[in-house]
């Protein structure tokens, strides 16, 4: 399970920027980064081959995807507002963390992640590359130290 996450800002900027686009349907996107124990870093996105985008839900065909153990999981978008997971959403999570952006997709606080139960995470926003290398050798040394 993840218990630090480190999403760097472009990354929050793009499913924003999905989530207004295909608005008023879900949408949805891989997220790619790195795993060391129970830290992710998500620096990229990815749109899913053949995904379907509807209403009341944006999934894609798991057989279409590439060998790719840079996926960390996915976002999508939530146009109803609701900042949850839904029951599907819990049945459909896909890698180690799923991030929801809730309609208006204005700024981050529209957006939370979560792990594969539903529980909300919290997570830290890399501006830079410098920062996200930063904050990813930090958390890493302070866990790798136990302090």
């Amino acid at each position: 399970m993840a218990k630090s996450v480190i999403v760097v800002r472009s990354v929050i900027e793009s499913v924003l920027n999905h989530a207004r686009f295909v608005h008023p349907k879900e949408g949805i996107l891989l997220l790619k980064g790195r795993v060391k124990k129970d830290r992710v870093l998500v620096d990229e996105i990815e749109v899913p081959p053949l995904a379907v985008h509807s209403r009341n839900f944006a999934n894609f065909p798991l057989h279409m995807l590439p060998i790719d153990f840079s996926i960390v999981g996915t976002a999508h978008s939530h146009p109803s507002g609701v900042l949850r997971p839904s029951i599907g959403d819990l049945n459909n999570f896909f890698g180690m963390i799923m991030i929801i952006a809730a309609y208006p997709y204005i700024s981050e606080r529209q957006m939370a992640v979560f792990d594969r139960d539903g529980r909300t995470l919290g997570y830290e926003i890399a501006d830079r590359e410098e920062d996200k290398q930063a904050k990813y050798q930090r958390n890493q040394t302070s866990r790798d130290t136990g302090s």
